[in-house]
């Protein structure tokens, strides 16, 4: 695993979390609930190359 990866899935849950702490106090929780929503799913496209190294991995090892 990648350092750099690690670093941006880290700074994509900082800039979330403090986004979501502004728009929350302002009360516009609709618009936080989307902002967390779309960073999930960031962070999911992020690791997908990641997630299917594993599986690929996890096959290599037990011979499937």
């Amino acid at each position: 695993m990648d350092v750099s990866l690690l670093l941006r899935v880290a700074g994509v849950g900082m800039l979330v979390a403090v986004s979501c702490q502004v728009l929350s106090k302002t009360g516009k929780d609709e618009q936080a609930l989307l902002l967390t929503l779309t960073g999930m799913v960031l962070v999911l496209i992020m690791l997908v190359g990641q997630i299917g190294e594993l599986i690929s991995a996890v096959r290599s090892v037990f011979g499937l």
